[in-house]
């Protein structure tokens, strides 16, 4: 799995298993592996480059992947069935029938030499779905304990039933615009949130914040780095209101568009998974928002590598041949068994 917010590649050894009463699951082993610079760069600007840099970062950024498996499984060995590769988005125009997902998944199988499901989300697009959030089965199969789940990773999403149905949609940026701001006080992220504490909400930027379109289009929806650099990311860039504030102003942002979305659909417990669930500060206004839901952030491994653990589960059904992309969350016109599968025949393994 490897998210917007750059912080590098996560890789999560996962176990599942099936019986009458429904599926359990067991991390057995998790790491990130940080990008350097060259990559984080690289990733960054790829929108922008050319066909043939687009074309190579896809292949170069797969046998990455592969090499870092590769190494992932001489620290932590085992059996493995397959590897299930989310990519890195670049592209992100579901309303022009358009995602992409770069890191190749035949490069990925020419290192490891295993099974490859790669490109979940495109068969979902085509079926006129946002191909996002895809995690929300996860979330009805693995934590149907709690109302909702949320998880704040670039983009803060959420998913919860609502007549019988699971729901799902992007809420706002979240880690994307945090760890921007963070970067230019010279910090990779706001630890716990205290650059934002020691700030102050600043009103005319919260209002201007609020007021964006996205926020009044019903669900399904969903956000991409387009958006974000053509909408949102111009606001941040307003450098009469200090780093401080600006962060301040971002989390309350969040905040009310999590706790407006719990407190409409009368949503009283919630996990909440991703980087910014280790924000105390931000989970501190969630509760003081939303104060009628009990929040739980679990154990690290699970704040850390939920989504890496759901695309094992998505590659899981793919070889089921089950759904694991949800109209009901997408808008696509069915559900669908999404997922590309590279292999190498086992004569050819050595």
């Amino acid at each position: 799995m490897s998210g917007t917010s750059l912080d590098g590649l996560d890789i999560a050894y996962c176990s599942i298993a099936e019986f009458d009463d429904g599926i359990t699951y067991k991390i057995l082993a998790a790491e990130t592996i940080p990008y350097d610079a060259d990559w984080v760069s690289r990733l960054s600007t790829l929108e922008n480059a050319s066909a043939l840099d687009y074309a190579l970062a896809d292949v170069e950024l797969g046998h990455y992947f592969g090499r870092c498996v590769c190494a992932f499984r001489q620290r932590h060995p085992g059996p493995v069935d397959f590897i299930a590769s989310h990519g890195h988005t670049i592209f992100h125009q579901p309303q022009r029938l358009l995602t992409t997902q770069i890191g190749d998944g035949d490069a990925i199988a020419a290192e490891t030499r295993l099974p490859v499901i790669s490109r979940f989300r495109n068969l979902d697009v085509a079926l006129g779905g946002q191909g996002a959030p895809l995690v929300p089965i996860g979330d009805k199969l693995l934590f149907s304990n709690y109302d909702a789940c949320l998880n704040l990773g670039g983009f803060s999403n959420i998913s919860f039933e609502a007549c019988g149905e699971r729901l799902a949609f992007d809420v706002s940026p979240c880690n994307m615009a945090l760890n921007m701001l963070a970067s230019m006080n010279g910090q990779p992220y706001d630890m716990d949130g205290l650059m934002a504490q020691s700030g102050r909400v600043d009103d005319v930027l919260l209002a201007q914040l609020q007021s964006l379109d996205y926020y009044a289009i019903p669900a399904p929806k969903s956000l991409g780095k387009e958006w974000f650099v053509e909408s949102f990311q111009p606001l941040l860039l307003n450098d009469s209101i200090s780093v401080e504030d600006r962060l301040r102003t971002i989390v309350e942002h969040v905040a009310l568009q999590v706790s407006s979305v719990l407190n409409q659909n009368h949503l009283h417990t919630m996990i909440a998974t991703g980087g910014g669930a280790k924000n105390a500060f931000l989970v501190e206004r969630f509760k003081a928002l939303a104060p009628h839901c009990r929040i739980t952030v679990p154990d690290h491994l699970v704040v850390d590598y939920k989504e890496a653990l759901i695309f094992a589960l998505l590659g899981y059904l793919r070889v089921q041949g089950r759904s694991n992309a949800l109209r009901s969350v997408t808008g696509a016109v069915a559900d669908s068994v999404g997922g590309v599968i590279s292999g190498i025949a086992p004569s050819a393994i050595s």
